[in-house]
């Protein structure tokens, strides 16, 4: 430390990173012409608790426990939201997302391998929407309610490469000895994307610099 340390911007460095905050776009273009931005945000949070909490309880108990989970919502975007929550978990295709043993909203901490202040790394804090842990492979998940999805992976959002990058460099520190995988689930197609590792590899470290700026989104 030095007399003249900007210490409000050394405290914002060394504030954890959000897998979010790493900046780039979240969408395509023209994903704002559906619901609002605050809409959207909300309907995903909504999706995003369902999908958490269903797959640990009978199918008959849902309708009660979405009840319960989205108080806040209206009865017939509860009832849509249920019934975009219940196609998914019990879609063959993806049994082995939600199956018993895998895990949900998994919170991590970490480090990114980038210089912060005095040459030590960034703090990362996250969480991460579904993880699958095998004997020798780690896969992340994440779930992205987009109205518009990508074709292919190279077509995703910077920002949400970004992210999935992050994800699998702090899953790299905490399973060292397993091979580390990550996909997104497009919920409103119910499709699972597998991401290329070196291509979220290399979105993260086509980051820009975090130091000098305001550190994470507020």
């Amino acid at each position: 430390w030095r007399p003249d340390t900007d210490v409000e911007a050394l405290v914002r460095a060394l504030a954890p990173l959000s897998p979010s905050d790493l900046g780039g776009a979240k969408a395509l273009p023209g994903e704002g012409a559906g619901l609002g931005e605050e809409a959207a945000k909300t309907r995903g949070r909504h999706l995003h608790k369902l999908l958490e909490v269903l797959p640990d309880h009978p199918r008959a108990d849902w309708p009660d426990i979405a009840r319960a989970l989205l108080a806040e919502a209206g009865a017939e975007d509860r009832a849509a939201l249920l019934s975009e929550a219940a196609g998914l978990i019990t879609d063959p295709a993806l049994a082995h997302v939600f199956a018993p043993g895998t895990l949900a909203e998994v919170d991590l901490r970490a480090h990114l391998p980038a210089p912060g202040p005095e040459g030590s790394p960034l703090p990362l804090h996250g969480s991460i929407d579904r993880l699958i842990v095998g004997e020798r492979e780690v896969t992340v998940i994440d779930f992205k309610s987009n109205a518009l999805v990508p074709q292919t992976p190279e077509q995703v959002p910077d920002g949400i490469l970004r992210q999935m990058g992050a994800y699998m460099e702090a899953i790299a520190q905490i399973f060292p000895e397993h091979a580390v995988k990550c996909a997104i689930l497009w919920t409103t197609k119910a499709q699972l994307m597998p991401i290329p590792p070196a291509l979220a590899r290399a979105a993260l470290a086509a980051a820009p610099p975090l130091l000098d700026g305001a550190g994470p989104a507020t």
